[in-house]
């Protein structure tokens, strides 16, 4: 007995393909080229062709301040002795304060005294950590970066533990892009105290001669020992 074709399903029609249509690609180009074109200006202009820093200008409170503390640490702050002649007087540490205290922007505000820094460096203080950037300008004749100004990143771990201080270098990034360990000597996050004041020279005077130090958000406290 044969069949009819009528009792047979019609079959369905293939689903039609979905995808991105020549519009569509089109955006997608043009978004990919504009994002890309933005991140390499910003990468340009922050790290290669970087502006100058703006110096930090103190106000007459803040710049008093600071002109007490460098006094007190026989630093002349009124330009070359206008204050009057020296009068002799005999040396005594009663009352002396062994503590030296500074600002992020008192830090800052004396770098803008220097003409050769005042643009080029700036230093920043968060808990434990000390950080600066530096922009390094290279002579014409120098290979790939000759005539440019390159940005420089730095930061330094302080702090105070088991009476002692402790500094490590967290890194060292050049245009942004992080040095390897290999070409710091191995030095990050290492305890520069513990690995080299064991032996007599700088790292084991400074330690010796440091009761305590503090870096907080803004702030640095050095106490030397007497």
């Amino acid at each position: 007995m044969n069949e009819t074709t009528d009792d047979k399903p019609t079959s369905a029609p293939p689903p039609a393909k979905k995808g991105f249509s020549g519009l569509h690609v089109f955006g997608i180009v043009l978004l990919t080229i504009i994002v890309t074109v933005g991140i390499g200006y910003w990468w340009l202009s922050h790290y290669v062709f970087p502006d100058n820093f703006e110096p930090v200008t103190l106000n007459a409170s803040e710049q008093n301040s600071l002109n007490s503390k460098l006094n007190t640490l026989g630093i002349d702050t009124q330009g070359g002795g206008s204050a009057g002649p020296l009068k002799p007087e005999p040396y005594s540490e009663e009352g002396a304060s062994r503590e030296v205290r500074f600002s992020e922007r008192e830090l800052n505000g004396m770098l803008a005294n220097n003409t050769d820094l005042a643009q080029r460096l700036a230093v920043d203080l968060s808990d434990d950590l000390l950080s600066a950037v530096l922009l390094v300008p290279f002579e014409e004749g120098f290979p790939v970066l000759g005539g440019r100004t390159v940005r420089v990143n730095a930061g330094v771990e302080l702090s105070f533990a088991n009476g002692r201080p402790l500094v490590k270098l967290k890194g060292v990034s050049l245009m942004g892009v992080p040095i390897p360990n290999a070409w710091l000597g191995n030095l990050k996050n290492v305890d520069l105290v513990n690995e080299f004041g064991a032996n007599p020279g700088f790292w084991q005077s400074f330690a010796a001669g440091v009761d305590y130090i503090q870096v907080q958000d803004g702030r640095l406290l050095v106490r030397l020992k007497e």
